[in-house]
């Protein structure tokens, strides 16, 4: 999506919004995917070995 679509997709959003997160974006790549990374492996330490909720219907239904 270019910056003129999410724009229009968003109109609350200005294309100089857009840009500036563009720009920083770009200015702290690594330590946004540091971040993401971070974020990702705390999810999954609170998860565990737990099953998702998904999970406990499915082994409901089946009777396990």
């Amino acid at each position: 999506m270019c910056p003129d679509e999410i724009v229009y997709n968003y109109p609350t959003i200005t294309l100089a919004d857009v840009y500036a997160a563009l720009a920083y974006y770009h200015e702290h790549r690594e330590e946004i995917r540091q971040d993401i990374e971070s974020s990702e492996n705390f999810a999954k330490q609170l998860q565990g070995d737990k099953p998702s909720l998904v999970e406990k219907l499915l082994k409901g239904n089946n009777g396990q």
